[in-house]
């Protein structure tokens, strides 16, 4: 079972429906689409439960996939577009409910921290909207060419490489605020420290 390709498990399971099969695909990427709705959520429970509702969705759908693409290609762009789904779902809920939105950049835990780092990063990657962070996302961290994004979205291969351009330039913007407010605020702080000594 272990040196079948993902390709021919895929079609192993849709031709005999023999649960083995889909196990194996389970076994290989439950633990990967665990961790990416992990980075949407950021809830263990909420990750876990988005993860189940997925490889539902593909037992149903395994027979539409047409190996156009990597199986996993195929596989990630039913997480990324379920992740953002229930995002959107829930955006919505709040809005509907008018419940005020969760302040996601506090850098007064670290005021230390000046240089760019990864918590700073994964902060300015939570302030911009899910459509933006999934495309960087894909790009970068799941190596997604610019035909299977646009694919995924239903976009040109021209509209992804322009929202990729300015994605950056908001990621860029964002950190470069975010890293500028911890100076102020250290900053700050100094002053209030020396004047208190001397007082």
């Amino acid at each position: 079972m272990k040196n079948y390709t993902d390709e021919q498990l895929v079609r192993l399971y849709v031709d005999t429906q023999r649960n083995p099969f889909f196990e194996e695909i389970y076994d290989r990427y439950a633990d990967k689409v665990y961790r990416k709705c992990l980075s949407f959520v950021k809830d263990q429970a909420k990750a876990e439960d988005f993860t189940h509702d997925i490889f539902l969705k593909l037992i149903v759908r395994l027979g539409s996939f047409k190996e156009n693409s990597k199986f996993s290609t195929w596989l990630f762009s039913i997480t990324y577009n379920y992740c953002m789904d229930q995002l959107r779902t829930a955006k919505k809920m709040a809005e509907d409910e008018l419940t005020e939105g969760i302040d996601v950049i506090d850098d007064s835990d670290d005021i230390q921290e000046i240089e760019m780092d990864a918590k700073r990063l994964r902060e300015v990657l939570d302030g911009i909207a899910p459509e933006e962070r999934t495309i960087l996302l894909m790009k970068y961290q799941d190596d997604f060419s610019i035909k299977d994004i646009a694919d995924t979205f239903g976009l040109t291969e021209s509209a992804v490489k322009m929202r990729l351009k300015r994605t950056r330039e908001k990621l860029r913007k964002k950190y470069a605020e975010s890293l500028l407010f911890s100076i102020l605020l250290l900053s700050k702080i100094l002053i209030l420290l020396k004047w208190w000594a001397k007082h």
